[in-house]
């Protein structure tokens, strides 16, 4: 018992110098590093060392810099149709978030929510522009809804993809029966 309560009288000693030892043990002079005082100024990079009045003539690096964005000059002319100037917000490209659109596009097409699926439809164009399921969804969602003009509009557009084998068939068929719908509405 008394073993005991010695050990941890010296541990209990040791820990509470050990603190004061380390700090009075003289470090070899190689390894010094120089120490701040307080009153020590504080250290300033290069670009902080500037004076006051070379920072009001070159705010930015960039404007020095600058770039013309300006179109050629005969751009118009050569890319009619090509004025994107009304534009407000531009999807980048992600066929992910165009595939999960498709896919939740055709859950809300089977449960004949033709106003949600429009939605998701033109969403995923808008992220992979010319998807040909994307393309054919959107138009038979609006042949649900009696959107006839643009509707056969679609449908025109999915044959036109290249890779739009799939529903070819059902989007001829659809194209049929609207133009003929139309053509007798005209009359």
């Amino acid at each position: 018992m008394r073993r005991r309560f010695a050990a941890l009288l010296f541990f209990a000693a040791c820990t509470l110098c050990w603190p004061m030892v380390s700090r009075a043990a003289p470090q070899s002079s190689s390894h010094k590093k120089p120490q701040a005082q307080p009153s020590d100024p504080i250290p300033r990079s290069d670009s902080d060392q500037q004076s006051t009045s070379d920072v009001g003539d070159n705010e930015s690096s960039s404007k020095q810099t600058q770039i013309d964005i300006s179109p050629p000059k005969d751009d118009a002319a050569a890319h009619p149709g090509s004025d994107i100037s009304d534009v407000t917000e531009m999807h980048s490209w992600n066929p992910h978030k165009a595939e999960k659109n498709i896919e939740v596009g055709e859950f809300y097409l089977k449960r004949k929510n033709y106003h949600a699926a429009e939605g998701r439809f033109r969403e995923a164009l808008e992220y992979k522009p010319g998807d040909a399921i994307a393309t054919y969804r959107l138009a038979e969602v609006l042949d649900a809804q009696g959107q006839d003009a643009e509707a056969i509009k679609d449908y025109q557009e999915y044959l036109k993809i290249p890779s739009s084998g799939k529903f070819s068939p059902e989007a001829k068929k659809a194209l049929e029966r609207l133009e003929q719908k139309s053509s007798a509405q005209k009359k």
